[in-house]
């Protein structure tokens, strides 16, 4: 479904698919800005937000309250405390080419009605890790990092240890907040990277992932080891202006004793485009690492216009570098096993510097891509396929994620074979499956040994104890790991018996008397979960966070839920059924009209339908028909089907669950099929045993906001989003993440932006935030 083109998509369909990008994209950002251990280039990044807001486009109702539109990176780590920032630190959305840097300008001076293009501003794109300096009264009082762009996390004490960040400030407004980067320079991070290889430690991978695990050290004694830089270029909260433009207020900073990556004007595109030439000719010669560069409205009147979208500022925009290349040879692949078993191909490579980080990995996908055809089925890298031992060229997209974007086939060994996809799981030797979508065929290769894979169990372990989902301190992928080869940890159970195996433990290496009783403690701990935590734990596909969240509002407890999957098994449809489904051009109507009229349908005398007459049935194309027949072989045949078909539907208790807001057919088949394997029901009941699910709060219904269908937008001061929504939900509404005739109440903050205007439009009662704690208290 993630490649069925929008206007394609069923509402239930859309559904399912906004509830997983939500949660793609979700995963993707944490890794990004809270792991900085990124999965994706900019690109695709881009390719899944834009999804999601073309599905949302086109089904404003099924908006959702965690929608990746209304969100902007990952929540703070635990570790430090929270400070809410005063003004959001907003991202900015990406240009790649010149003609998205000739657009910006062309939709900055559209947008404000002028006459000519604005002075707009260009300085370095600086790769590091964000940061917020707050001064009162000339004094360096708290420094945080940029977080979920509302709540960052407290690292005062480590940006302390920043030559560069000055204690005190002579002439500044009583309030400032200075906004810039922290980074390391590249000849320091390669110093810092020997003496922990001298020492043997790991060494980081990139200068800002050096920088990002400097500064969240607990401990600022380490962080003072660490050669880090900071470059300012913005604010955040003023008591005054510092200027009236841009340059002017960047320079004033600078005059402050802030150092600046370097700011110069342009007016016009072309300028700015020579401007970003430049940069890119000098970016081998810089200390430091750059990764584009960012062109602002120079003047703060127009930015002041010119406002916000949901999750960027439209007076600016980061024109990125194009990722660089180099050639190497692709010396094998192997094939990795993941939790729900998918088989991902990773190519080892012949080690190749590129953009200063050394590649010896990529990813390969999945078969199609290893044959050269992309997602969608148009060729990729010009249809060429990969083969072991071919001299391949790699880029580092976006400046992060490896990736094979040619090959040179003039190079190719003769008699080099094509690289033949396993058959069997390389971990279990279990039969693998390619995935099969109602209707097309998938890419996605499956082990199917479930649980008895130990690559599956071990992942679904480590999935089980994550901080998202049971959240057990102290037991990380390398414990579960180790457990899981002593045989001590098995299932997700055997975590809660891990007491039995207390001695033992205390004699490994790492292990000492207080270290375990910690552990234990901390797995006590979680003896009485969370409903939604619990399920999310279990590891099924398409449940993740969001779905089972509804899951857990929509059941209450896990008694009543487990009652409806049983119910759900007994009624989940047959084979034949399933067969019909997969018939391309037979959609959700036909199929209905074919159920329906099953016992009736009859096959004609002669063979009339190969004369184009085809039998004559409400909702059935002569498409279908011949859908149908080429599915089956003959119309007899394929009405003998549809007939068993029929028979093998699906029944209403499944029916109802597959209609649940937010979880749809595709989440209710995994579902169904988890709890329709007695492997997976059998270990639950053994986890059962020692654990007892919470049930969920019962949502208010008597309060003054239940029914209500609420937009929160704009920066809230009091509370975070994300806790005005919990709030709302809380009380019996239902959050949504667009205006439509359907929204009962908009509860705006600064910064609201279009979505005042689509209020207006559809005569919806706005309010600010204290009206709105008013109404939820």
């Amino acid at each position: 479904m993630a490649d069925k083109p929008v206007d394609k998509l069923t509402e239930a369909e859309a559904a399912a698919e906004l509830g997983r990008l939500a949660e793609e994209i979700a995963r993707h950002d944490k890794l990004y800005y809270a792991k900085d251990a990124p999965e994706l280039t900019d690109a695709e990044y881009d390719k899944l937000r834009k999804r999601n807001a073309a599905i949302e486009a086109r089904f404003p109702t099924l908006v959702r309250a965690d929608s990746p539109s209304e969100r902007v990176g990952a929540a703070p780590a635990e570790k430090f405390g929270k400070v809410r920032h005063a003004v959001a630190m907003l991202s900015l959305e990406n240009a790649f080419d010149a003609d998205d840097a000739h657009a910006f300008v062309a939709r900055v001076q559209r947008f404000l009605n002028l006459g000519g293009p604005p002075v707009i501003t260009a300085e370095p794109k600086i790769d590091g890790l964000s940061a917020s300096l707050r001064y009162e009264n000339g004094v360096f009082v708290q420094g945080a990092t940029r977080g979920d762009g509302r709540e960052g996390e407290d690292v005062t004490a480590n940006l302390r240890t920043i030559a560069d960040i000055p204690h005190a400030i002579k002439g500044a407004p009583a309030v400032l907040e200075v906004r810039g980067e922290v980074y390391m320079e590249k000849a320091a991070f390669a110093k810092m990277n020997a003496g922990l290889e001298k020492e043997g430690k790991q060494a980081y991978v990139n200068p800002r992932n050096s920088a990002a695990g400097a500064l969240r050290q607990l401990d600022a004694k380490i962080t003072a080891t660490r050669p880090l830089r900071f470059f300012a270029h913005g604010w955040g909260e003023l008591s005054e202006p510092l200027a009236a433009t841009q340059y002017d207020s960047v320079k004033r900073l600078e005059a402050l004793g802030f150092p600046l990556a370097g700011i110069t004007r342009a007016k016009n595109a072309d300028e700015l485009l020579a401007i970003y030439e430049g940069i890119l000719k000098g970016r081998e010669k810089l200390a430091y690492e750059i990764d584009g560069v960012v062109y602002k409205v120079d003047d703060l009147a127009l930015q002041q216009r010119l406002g916000f979208v949901s999750r960027s500022p439209r007076w600016a925009i980061a024109h990125k570098f194009a990722a660089e290349q180099q050639t190497t040879t692709l010396d094998g692949i192997d094939i990795q096993v993941g939790r729900t078993g998918a088989l991902t191909p990773v190519g080892r490579l012949a080690p190749v510097l590129v953009g200063g980080v050394t590649v010896t990995n990529v990813t390969l996908h999945n078969a199609d891509y290893i044959r050269g055809v992309g997602a969608d089925g148009a060729p990729i890298r010009g249809g060429k396929d990969l083969r072991i031992g071919d001299t391949v060229v790699v880029q580092r997209a976006g400046d992060v994620i490896p990736q094979i974007v040619d090959v040179l086939l003039e190079k190719r060994a003769k008699g080099a074979r094509k690289y033949q996809f396993p058959e069997t799981c390389p971990v279990c030797g279990s039969h693998v499956a390619r995935e099969l979508e109602p209707g097309e065929e998938g890419v996605i290769a499956r082990c199917t040994g479930g649980l008895n894979c130990p690559a599956q169990a071990v992942e679904r372990l480590i999935h089980f104890v994550a901080r998202r989902a049971m959240d057990i301190e102290g037991l990380g992928s390398k414990q579960i790991e180790e457990f899981y080869e002593l045989g001590w940890v098995k299932e997700p159970a055997d975590i809660f018996r891990l007491s039995d195996h207390r001695d033992e433990l205390t004699t490994r290496e790492g292990y000492g008397e207080k270290s375990v009783t910690n552990l234990l403690a901390s797995i006590d701990a979680r003896r009485e979960p969370e409903f939604a935590r619990f399920l999310f734990g279990l590891g099924i596909r398409d449940i993740g966070e969001t779905t089972a969240g509804v899951i857990a509002r929509r059941f209450e407890s896990w008694k009543a839920f487990e009652d409806a999957m049983k119910a759900a098994v007994k009624a989940r449809p047959g084979e034949a059924y399933e067969a019909l489904e997969r018939v391309p051009g037979v959609g959700g109507g036909a199929r209905a009209a074919l159920i329906a009229s099953a016992s009736e349908l009859k096959a004609p005398s002669g063979d009339l339908f190969a004369e184009g007459e085809a039998p004559k049935l409400k909702g059935v194309s002569a498409k279908a028909w011949a859908g149908l027949v080429a599915a089956f072989g003959s119309l007899p045949e394929a009405i003998a089907a549809i007939k068993a078909a029929a028979k093998q539907a699906p029944g209403e208790d499944y029916l109802e669950l597959a209609r649940i807001d937010g979880v749809g057919p595709v989440a209710a088949d995994h579902l169904v099929d988890f709890f329709a394997e007695p492997h997976n029901t059998d270990a639950l009941k053994r986890l059962l045993k020692d654990v007892r699910v919470q049930d969920q709060p019962r949502a208010a219904t008597s309060s003054k906001v239940a029914g209500l269908t609420i937009v929160f937008t704009g920066t809230l001061e009091k509370m975070t989003r994300d806790e005005a929504k919990a709030r709302a939900i809380a009380l019996g509404a239902k959050v949504s993440g667009s205006v439509s005739a359907k929204t009962s109440l908009v509860v705006a903050g600064p910064g609201a932006g279009s979505k005042l205007a689509e209020a207006e439009k559809h005569g919806v009662k706005v309010i600010d935030e204290d009206a709105w704690i008013a109404l939820s208290a």
